[in-house]
Parts: C-alpha cells; structure tokens; sequence
C-alpha cells in the first residue's frame, strides 16, 4: 500500500475505516435535514432518491468497516461503491458547492491508499466527471454552475494533494523512526547476547550507577536469584582494600577517566565470606556535542569475576618457591662445602686420614639423599597436582601390604625396628591409582621408621562392611598437640629437638593430604608424646 514513497501500514487502513464510518451517517443526517428543507439545496431531487442514496451510502460503510477485505479486487469493488454513492449524494442532493464537499479528501486518501497512483487519479477523474454531469444538468436553471463546480473541485483536489503529501511525510517520519528503532533493538540484542555468553559478570548502569543490564553470571557473584534491575550497583558490592579499608565502588566509577582494572579488592557477603574480585571497568561517553562542545557520559560498564582461588595459588605459588629455594641452598652447600674441602686436600697432596675422609663423605652422601628426597617428594607432589598416573586399577589389599611389608623390612632392621604386618581376614580390593596408594603407605612408613628409636612399627589393615582402612602405627617420639595440626603444612618441622636431629623436608605428610584427596579419602592423627603415632585412611572394597 503506498502513498507516494511512504508504505502505509494495517493502521492507517483501520484509521481510514473508522473516520469513513463516522463521516458517512453525518452527510446521510445532512441529506435527511436537507429533505426535510431545514437546509436548502437547488439540487434536490425528491425524497426517495435521498433515502435510497443515504441508507445504501451508510450500509456499504458499515460493512466495509466492520467487514475489511484482504484481497484487492473486493477492495476495488466496495470502494467503487462508495464513491457512487457519494457522487450521487453531491450531484442529486447536496451539490458541489456545500460545506460537506472537502470530506471527499477522504475518498481520495483512502484510493491512494489502497491503489496508489492509479486509485488516486481515478478518483479525481471520477470527481471531475460528477461535477460535469452536474453542470450540464443544472445548467438550464444555474448558468454559473460549471464555474461553481470547477471551483469547488479544484479546492478538494488541491487539500486532499496537500493532506496525502503532509500524511506521506509523516509516515516516511514514521518509518524511519520504526527502523531506527528495529535497528536500535537488533544491537540491543547483539549486546545482551555478548553479554550471556561471557563466563564473567558484565554490568551496564548509567550515570549515576543503576544497573541496566545485567548476565546469568551476574546473579552466581551475588549469589542471588533477585532482579538486579535499576538497583544501584555501589550498594551490591561492600569492596575493602589490601589493608582492609572500605572501598566505594561509585567513587571508583567516577573518578575513571578511561578502562581500569583493579584485583586487590575483595568482596564480602552478608555471612561474612570474602572472596577476591578482578573489576574491569571503563565509562561509556556519547557521541560529542557541538552544542556543549564535549563528549557526555553514558554510564558505565563493568567486568568482574572471582579470582579468590587463582590469587590464592599465585601466594601459594610464590611462598612454595621461596620456601624451596631455601631449604635447597642448605644442602647444597653443605656438599659444596665438604666435597670442597676434598678436593682442596687432594690438591696439595695432603692425604687426610680415614676418619676424616669417612665424615665428609658421609656428610656429602646424606645431603645428596636428602636432596634426592627432597626432588622425590616434589616430583610426587607434581603428579598429585597435574592429575598424572591416576588411572585407578583393581588392587589386590592383601598382595600389596605383604609387598610394602618386604620392600621396607631390611631398613626396619637397619635401625634395630621390628616391622610387624597386621592384616585382617578377606580384605578384598580396592579400585584406586596404585601409585597414589603406594606412595601414601611409603610415606607413612619411611617416617615411622625414621622417628621411632627402639620398638616397633606395624602395618595394619581391617575391613568392615565394604570398607578397609590401613593404618600405620608406631612406637616412636609422638607428636605434641600443638603440632598436630601443622605436620601437613608444607615444608613444616617440629622444632622437637629428635626431630631436629634427623633430615627432613618437611614435604612428606603435606603431600599425603594430597594423594589421599586424590583417593578421595581423609588422614585421620593420633599421637602421644613418647608413645608414638598412627596414620590411618579407609577406602572403600570392591
């Protein structure tokens, strides 16, 4: 449907169907008024021809009201109608010269609507041909009809050319706005997309910090399932500093001048939690104003996620190679030192005697042991971060405690121990990595030989209902209550006089924490001092 360039849509249609309902009973009232000579007319026929064309005008108007048509050539036909009715009304009632004559505006909106040029031309020269008629039939009793006719003709050709161009700039108006809009809500959309899919939390609030829009992870930071819609974005967040000082979250928006990331701030929940928070955020500036000469701020827009974990192992990290770095130099040079002096002695041909050479060849193995224990227990605790060689496997209980028993038994002896296997009836297998299951007995029983002077140590496993738990007991120095809780911290070591005396990296129990959250169970402690110390886990039988 076109008028011009301009497409009407479904509602100008109704628009011009509800005025044409409206119209046509108050030109068929008129007509009625003039039948009953309350107005006058000099063409007035007689009473049944103004009935006829006032009843017949008003029925086609209510029913192409009530009744629209969606194919064109049922549109043509009633339209047509319609003019012939209104046509007859000018030319056997009313005239051209009446006050109603420039409502036929309306005609000619409604047949430029539906067909364009070719309705609108059509409907001027029917017009024209009416008023004509017109003049040849009241030219006889009105010698000054044509010029009458010709006059109010061209005034309803000229308003309803001017009402259709007036209507036509309003709806290209209208449609540009329309598409303005459609093409406004098409990067609403691209930008809510982006949005739902980015893993992190993305805000947009305007100027003064109330959240516009908002994703999924938005809510999983928050921790809530609340519509964060218009609230203020300062309130949601309570951010303290390093040194545990409030910080305002709109102050930092509004002191931005450009995109600033900060990762030193944490955030706290109503329960107390904390966690870390990286917070990207920039402001949004408008396109730049001649009138004000400067660019104007369109919000703001913000990127953040919970980094609580990753700034925990980066400290983790970084306190794990300092304590490494130092615990490595005191063996490294006590070997540099000793093999040294060797080779200073050998040098000036300085032979030294047996006891001497056998010390510092001693003192130079036991710290590359140390070290070997040391690059051993790391290289375990590699394994247990990456995940490698966990496939687990079925393993036989029994087979693998008498297998421990055997590999460990001469260095028992070695130190004057009893190593004792105490294992229980049916103890069945279990499904686990078998290098993690070994490694965390190893660990268990090297300590107890180490740390227990006189007595013995025993390897125990029981089952009860599906479950087998191994334990590894000793009647070693013990461990105080105090440092109960801090033997599976890395690198720590009692400041226990005895266990002072003997090398130790401190890595060993930290590392069993790790292969058995690896099995998937918990070390459970006991300990007496001068009692000694039993380490025992369960897992579960096949």
């Amino acid at each position: 449907m076109q008028v011009g360039s301009a497409e009407f849509n479904h509602e100008a249609a109704r628009s011009i169907r509800v005025v044409g309902v409206i119209v046509t009973p108050i030109l068929a009232a008129y007509a009625i008024l003039i039948l009953f000579g309350v107005f006058p007319s000099t063409h007035f026929v007689n009473a049944p021809i103004t009935i006829s064309i006032s009843v017949l005008w008003v029925l086609i108007s209510v029913l192409y009201y009530f009744k629209p048509v969606t194919k064109s050539s049922d549109q043509a036909i009633r339209l047509a109608f319609i003019h012939f009715f209104a046509l007859l009304m000018f030319v056997f009632v009313t005239g051209f010269a009446q006050p109603f004559i420039p409502l036929y505006v309306l005609l000619l909106l409604a047949s430029n609507l539906y067909f364009g040029r070719t309705g609108l031309t059509l409907s001027i020269l029917a017009l024209i041909a009416a008023g004509i008629l017109d003049g040849f039939i009241r030219h006889s009793i009105l010698p000054t009809i044509f010029a009458e006719n010709a006059l109010a003709i061209f005034a309803t050709i000229f308003l309803g050319y001017a009402v259709i161009a007036v209507v036509s700039a309003q709806e290209t108006k209208r449609r540009a706005l329309l598409h303005s809009q459609q093409r406004e809500r098409l990067q609403y959309d691209r930008i809510l997309t982006i949005m739902n899919n980015l893993s992190d939390a993305a805000f947009t609030t305007d100027e003064k910090g109330a959240i516009l829009m908002y994703n999924a992870a938005c809510l999983d930071l928050l921790d809530t399932n609340d519509s964060l819609k218009s609230k203020n974005i300062g309130e949601l967040f309570k951010l303290t500093d390093k040194d545990n000082e409030s910080v305002s979250l709109m102050d930092l928006l509004k002191e931005s001048t450009r995109t600033t990331r900060r990762d030193d701030l944490n955030h706290s929940y109503g329960d107390g939690e904390s966690i870390r928070l990286e917070i990207t955020f920039a402001p949004i500036r408008s396109n730049y104003s001649l009138s004000k000469k400067r660019d104007e701020l369109g919000g703001y827009i913000l990127i953040m996620r919970d980094v609580t974990k990753q700034k925990s192992l980066e400290e983790e990290r970084d306190e794990f190679i300092s304590v490494v770095s130092h615990e490595l130099r005191t063996p490294i040079t006590i070997v540099e030192g000793t093999l040294s002096n060797l080779d200073v002695l050998m040098h000036q041909q300085k032979l030294p005697d047996a006891k001497l050479l056998g010390s510092n060849i001693t003192t130079a193995h036991d710290q590359v042991l140390y070290l070997a224990k040391m690059v051993n227990d790391l290289s375990t605790l590699s394994r247990a971060e990456r995940g490698v060689a966990d496939s687990p496997e079925q393993i036989d209980v029994e087979d693998l405690l008498h297998t421990m028993h055997q590999r460990y038994e001469k260095e028992a002896e070695a130190n004057k121990l009893h190593l004792n296997l105490d294992l229980g009836a049916r103890l069945g297998t279990v499904n686990v990595s078998r290098l993690y299951l070994e490694e965390l007995l190893q660990n268990f029983i090297t300590n107890a030989i180490k740390y227990t002077h006189q007595g013995s140590v025993t390897i125990i496993a029981k089952r009860t209902k599906g479950i087998v738990r191994f334990t590894v007991s000793d009647t070693g120095i013990g461990i105080s209550r105090s440092d109960q809780n801090k033997v599976f911290n890395k690198f720590y070591r009692s400041e226990d006089y005895r266990i002072r005396e003997t090398n130790g990296t401190g890595l060993g129990l930290y590392v069993s924490t790790k292969l058995a959250h690896k099995l998937h169970t918990q070390i459970e402690l006991k300990s007496r001092i001068n009692h000694g110390s039993s380490f025992s886990f369960e897992l579960p039988v096949e």
